[in-house]
């Protein structure tokens, strides 16, 4: 059976994702989250609801032994199963000026975004290597692409992510495995509550902010056969705000 391992995947853009995973490719989800059971539980029931199938996997993503306990365990109890995409969704956002930033907010959002993504998908690119396809998606930024004042840190991340990307696409293009990015720009989510839509509305030519939905699809088509020539690359998805 074909899985795929979506981080962080419990709300959200990473909820999303899944449930599209699940829906437009049958692929059996592995829910991963660090600490919301609750919430991975109804992402998890909606799948199930959809016609999909899917089971919860919890770790922190930058934590090596979690990680590397959490997959192998999956793997040696599924080994019938592979994990044929990774979907790198799971960060966190600790805004403030560089200035003032407390060390633990700059070690949390890179360790989380750039961390998280060495761990998960060394943990899983073993199995695609020997098999000769999969297919890795990198949930990256608007930041990480042209800066923003107050994400010093997450900018930081992002960008690291988006450097990976490349580098690994070069690595593994061979053995016919694809390694993309997709960079959203202000998408209605959790980590986008606390801003000022209206107003930010207003510096995106499409005078709106984005859906977890629309990522979801696009991330989708990058999980698809459609999708087999493209790798290395970086895809904004952000209503023209910058490109």
């Amino acid at each position: 059976m074909n899985c795929a391992l979506v981080t962080g995947a419990s709300r959200g853009l990473g909820k999303a994702i899944a449930l599209q995973l699940a829906t437009d490719h049958k692929l059996h989800i592995l829910i991963n989250y660090a600490s919301n059971k609750e919430a991975a539980e109804q992402t998890l029931a909606e799948i199930k609801t959809a016609g999909g199938s899917g089971e919860l996997l919890p770790f922190k993503v930058q934590v090596k032994e979690e990680v590397n306990e959490a997959i192998k365990t999956w793997q040696n109890n599924n080994p019938e199963n592979f994990i044929k995409v990774l979907v790198n969704n799971a960060g966190i956002t600790k805004d403030g000026l560089l200035m003032w930033m407390p060390e633990k907010d700059w070690d949390d959002v890179v360790n989380i975004s750039v961390k998280g993504f060495y761990n998960v998908t060394q943990s899983v690119i073993e199995q695609m290597l020997r098999k000769r396809e999969g297919r890795i998606i990198n949930i990256a930024s608007l930041s990480g692409l042209k800066g923003n004042a107050g994400q010093t840190n997450y900018a930081a991340a992002k960008g690291a992510m988006i450097a990976a990307t490349k580098s690994l696409a070069f690595e593994v293009a061979k053995r016919k495995i694809t390694v993309n990015a997709v960079a959203p720009g202000f998408i209605k989510s959790d980590m986008t509550e606390g801003l000022d839509e209206k107003q930010l509305s207003k510096l995106v030519p499409m005078e709106r902010f984005g859906t977890p939905e629309e990522v979801a699809h696009l991330v989708s088509f990058l999980a698809s056969d459609k999708s087999s020539y493209i790798t290395g690359e970086v895809i904004n998805i952000n209503g023209g705000i910058y490109s």
